[in-house]
């Protein structure tokens, strides 16, 4: 773990079609660290996500969110990637035409910068290697990008980019859904292996389950667009034993949604990778 100051969220307000959703998240990353955001459907989770990605549906009204000290809100989409932030999704889309090799090959190249690009062998090599330890079949990488992937499939792949890509910060949305114990185990240990100081997480998740495998070293509950509680692992122990109705007494909370989120997808005109 590093003292470093990795990533930082200062009073992010954000809102989807008028409506405001996130009404002032603060939170802070050091390098090495892996933070746990849990809480109720319909809390701003994965409007988090989005908003500290670029998608273009949630609008950023105030605040301001670093990555290594550099303003995150003032770059493209692409420009996030490249600068070492990485979305796993909930609900990865499917692109047509495009295999995973493909795709995989020009984020990589983009990510190094022109005239650095990687080598075919070296690639091939590189993404065997990668596939191999999350238990993937070699056949995927000449199949269209999550075309006809079960949801399972789907999520390891997800966790493949990681680990190919070596982003600064890993967010990671519910990538335990739809998980059998098998699965979930593969992907937790594909997050594991890529801890290290200059690394840190950002885990959305309901369940308790992953974080038997993935050891967060802090856990914040977020309700009603802010994140109203913070701890230790033991916290996430609690919600699984409690639920969250003692949060919204010991708070005076009553109703602790701010409305139904949209996962985050990319555009369905989408016909191919653009970095």
């Amino acid at each position: 773990m590093s003292d470093q100051l990795l990533f930082k969220i200062d009073e992010l307000k954000a809102s989807v079609e008028g409506k405001e959703i996130l009404k002032g998240i603060n939170l802070e990353i050091k390098g090495g660290e892996i933070h746990a955001i849990m809480g109720p459907n319909g809390t701003g989770k994965s409007t988090l996500a989005s908003a500290i990605m670029g998608h273009p549906k949630y609008e950023v009204t105030d605040g301001s969110v670093t990555l290594n000290g550099e303003d995150v809100l003032e770059m493209e989409v692409d420009e996030r990637a490249r600068a070492g932030l990485f979305l796993a999704m909930q609900y990865p889309s499917e692109i047509t035409g495009v295999t995973n090799a493909d795709f995989m090959r020009s984020a990589l190249n983009a990510r190094r910068g022109e005239g650095n690009d990687i080598s075919l062998i070296k690639f091939i090599r590189q993404m065997e290697g990668k596939m191999k330890d999350l238990e993937m079949d070699p056949q995927f990488m000449h199949r269209y990008l999550n075309e006809g992937f079960s949801g399972g499939e789907k999520k390891r792949n997800e966790i493949l980019q990681m680990t190919m890509l070596e982003p600064k910060l890993c967010i990671l949305d519910e990538i335990d859904s739809g998980l059998d114990i098998d699965a979930l185990r593969i992907v937790a240990n594909g997050v594991n292996s890529m801890r290290s100081p200059e690394r840190g997480f950002l885990i959305i998740t309901h369940y308790q389950r992953l974080l038997d495998y993935i050891t967060p070293d802090f856990v914040h509950v977020m309700m009603q667009g802010r994140v109203v509680k913070s701890g230790g692992p033991e916290l996430a122990q609690r919600l699984e034993k409690d639920g969250y109705d003692w949060i919204k007494e010991e708070l005076g909370i009553e109703d602790e949604t701010v409305g139904q989120e949209d996962e985050f997808q990319v555009p369905m005109n989408t016909s191919g990778p653009k970095f």
